[in-house]
């Protein structure tokens, strides 16, 4: 219970929707008690922010301040020495495969991987560790790539549980290689905050980013709430406040080891490392917990 993926996955369920909407919903009906303006007020404002956050528009909107990159050019692509597909999610105790299997967003990424591989015929590393137990996602993601895609895999990297693993862990392996330029395949919504991992580790990127939001309505049953678009939502708010809390701490942990570097304290220096490290295991998780 003390891990922080423990405690991260009870704030995303607090916070995010539709937890937290329906938090504040049920904090309204509790106030009417004693103030009927302000218990309305929340209880109508809980009621409208999850109807909004399940609207195509809204998360188009959302999805579109954390989705920057654009699509990729296989050209550029074919500069890069590595693909690099970061995994998604595993789908665990899947009956009809009689165990783990990939998540839909980890397929979505192998399948894209798989394409950019063939059309640039570039050797490919997966990363994706076990985070709640069960099967290493990279194993799952090298054997639906060689044995679904027909595409082989050169490095697996399955001991990573967060972003920021899957960029330290993988550079290692890439380094090894003399490999410092890769196609890094992620969903267009944390692409943002992949692409400044991986970057820390002295890698340049080609960003390539699959399920990137169209903004095409074409009937009016597209612009109607559904749950598509509130799993939308979700992941567009949590990059946020991912984005949001890696400059904080991030900014945080470099005035610390500037303050410990001329003062000479090595205590400082260490506080500074356990905030970035804080950072990283609440907010850069990988997107597993997103299922």
């Amino acid at each position: 219970m003390g891990d922080t993926t423990f405690w991260k996955g009870v704030f995303k369920a607090v916070v995010l929707p539709p937890t937290g909407p329906l938090l504040l919903a049920v904090a309204g009906l509790l106030v009417l008690r004693r103030s009927w303006r302000w218990g309305r007020l929340l209880a109508w404002a809980g009621v409208l922010l999850l109807v909004a956050l399940s609207t195509p528009i809204v998360a188009f909107a959302l999805l579109s301040l954390v989705s920057r990159s654009p699509p990729l050019d296989i050209e550029s692509a074919r500069s890069a020495q590595a693909i690099v597909i970061l995994g998604g999610g595993v789908r665990r105790h899947a009956v009809e495969y009689g165990g783990d299997t990939l998540g839909h967003l980890t397929l979505e990424r192998v399948r894209y991987g798989a394409t950019i591989a063939r059309a640039t015929k570039l050797p490919v590393l997966v990363t994706g560790g076990s985070v709640f137990g069960g099967e290493p996602e990279a194993d799952l993601m090298r054997a639906a790539l060689e044995h679904e895609f027909g595409v082989p895999v050169r490095w697996t990297e399955a001991e990573s549980r967060n972003t920021h693993e899957n960029a330290v862990r993988s550079a290692r392996m890439l380094a090894a290689a003399r490999v410092d330029r890769i196609v890094l395949v992620a969903h267009s919504f944390d692409m943002l905050r992949a692409k400044a991992e991986f970057a820390a580790q002295g890698i340049d990127v080609i960003a390539a980013p699959t399920g990137m939001p169209s903004g095409h309505f074409d009937t009016v049953l597209d612009v109607l709430p559904g749950l598509p678009a509130l799993q939308g939502s979700y992941y567009a708010l949590y990059e946020i406040l991912a984005n949001a809390a890696r400059w904080i701490f991030g900014a945080t942990a470099e005035g610390s080891g500037a303050r410990a570097s001329s003062a000479g304290g090595a205590e400082r220096g260490t506080r500074a490392e356990v905030v970035t490290k804080i950072a990283n295991d609440l907010f850069c998780a990988q997107t597993v917990v997103y299922r």
